[in-house]
């Protein structure tokens, strides 16, 4: 069967592509804005796709499977609606095809999902119990996003951000999980949600879909979580253990239970939940924890969270996928308690439509606080004035004027944070650095 894919460059469609070949399809797609590590990864499996959103670069497929970023008006999806062509979401494609009769265990919240799925894949690795995965990042230990085998366990991203323009319901409500974990609640997705209950019922109904003999993990005493359980529980329930975190001198390390420890080169108390929260998850399908544990000693992370992708004698460039401002501040925070007293500079990209509506501001300028230099590429197109909230010092209208100013820092850490290709602001920043050290 030929599968064309529109978006599959995006996190989940790139790692649906992985899938649907590995089943033996035939798997092309098209996209635009095409950025790594999602465009590497595709290159790397020989999987065709085309930049833009031609009618003319459509094969003739016998199923399209469309992604949420695109809607009514595309040329792509007039063209198939107008011919009558097949075509589904990539949520439910994958949900009749591939998660049919799994163990799903499925990662929600608006943070740390995708470290939390990456370190659960990790764990049922070293377990043997040989894991199918989809996740929305490159997983250091396997080399991709996605894989497909012959185990009973599938562990998933749950993404509460709608399907495809003709199904509007949370993308997880397809994913059918036994064991579920809620990492944390916060407005998010504010282009699709009004509000914080808009997006509480939508984890209720996918509460309604966990089997009676499932479980669901969530952290203790969090309103925004306990408010969604109090709409009703129809499986078994756990809230996680609450640890503490004390420095290394090659990482961080937290207690487990009374007998297990981590110690890990992972930085910061979200990845210390992060961290918990799987192995609750794995303990749930039968791993012991001292093997959990084991395994996440030695857990390399995933590409884009606090990911070191330059070095030089004095100055360290890190790219991280932090958007939203609870994920800008903890990744922050926990570079801080690594570095000390040595510069970082926090450089960021308002992409995010949540970001761009201005919803977050103080809380925004609150995150940064671990920051001794800010610099901001000004969106294009937002609703508020960022002037009103950070001088002209800190407001850039370029990549190329950013990558100007940090000429100015000749040590530190500087942290790029976007969820997007940012002009390639890596490549510019790193001809500098190196034309520097030339010099």
């Amino acid at each position: 069967m030929h599968i064309h894919i529109l978006g599959i460059a995006g996190t989940f469609m790139g790692s649906l592509a992985l899938i649907a070949e590995q089943l033996g399809h035939t798997v092309s797609g098209q996209d635009q804005g095409v950025y790594p590590p999602m465009s590497t990864q595709l290159d790397e499996q020989n999987i065709n796709f085309t930049h833009g959103y031609s009618a003319d670069d459509m094969p003739q497929a016998d199923v399209f499977i469309i992604g949420n970023a695109l809607s009514r008006g595309n040329e792509c999806v007039e063209e198939i609606l107008t011919k009558q062509y097949s075509y589904t979401s990539g949520a439910q494609w994958l949900s009749e095809n591939v998660l049919q009769n799994k163990w799903v265990l499925a990662v929600s919240g608006t943070h740390g999902k995708t470290t939390t799925a990456s370190m659960l894949a990790c764990i049922l690795d070293y377990a043997d119990y040989n894991p199918s995965f989809l996740i929305g990042g490159v997983v250091e230990e396997f080399g991709v996003s996605s894989r497909l085998t012959d185990s009973n366990f599938f562990v998933i991203e749950a993404d509460e951000y709608d399907t495809a323009f003709f199904d509007k319901r949370s993308k997880f409500v397809h994913y059918h999980p036994k064991t579920l974990v809620i990492n944390n609640l916060e407005f998010d997705h504010a282009d699709i949600f009004d509000s914080l209950k808009d997006i509480q019922k939508q984890f209720h109904h996918l509460i309604r879909t966990i089997p009676s003999d499932g479980l669901i993990l969530h952290p203790q005493h969090t309103t925004s979580v306990d408010e969604v359980l109090a709409m009703g529980v129809y499986s078994s329930t756990q809230a996680l253990p609450v640890s503490s975190l004390s420095s290394t001198n090659t990482g961080t390390e937290f207690i487990v239970d009374q007998k297990h420890t981590v110690s890990w080169n992972l930085l910061g108390e979200h990845n210390m939940q992060n961290g918990l929260n799987a192995i609750y998850m794995a303990h749930h399908v039968g791993v012991p924890f001292d093997v959990a544990c084991e395994a996440l000693n030695t857990f390399k992370g995933i590409k884009r969270r606090l990911e070191v992708k330059h070095q030089t004698n004095n100055i360290t460039l890190y790219d991280d996928f932090a958007h939203h401002p609870t994920a800008i501040k903890t990744t922050l925070q926990g570079l801080r308690a690594k570095v000390g007293d040595q510069t970082i500079v926090a450089i960021l990209e308002l992409r995010s439509n949540t970001m761009k509506s201005g919803i977050h501001q103080q809380t925004l300028v609150n995150a940064l606080n671990d920051a001794d230099q800010v610099l901001i590429l000004k969106p294009q197109s937002s609703t508020w004035d960022i002037s009103t909230l950070f001088d002209q010092s800190t407001l850039f209208d370029s990549v190329d004027d950013i990558v100007k100013q940090l000429s100015n820092t000749s040590q530190g850490h500087f942290v790029v944070m976007s969820n997007g290709g940012f002009d390639d602001i890596f490549s510019k920043i790193t001809t500098n650095l190196n034309s520097g050290e030339s010099k």
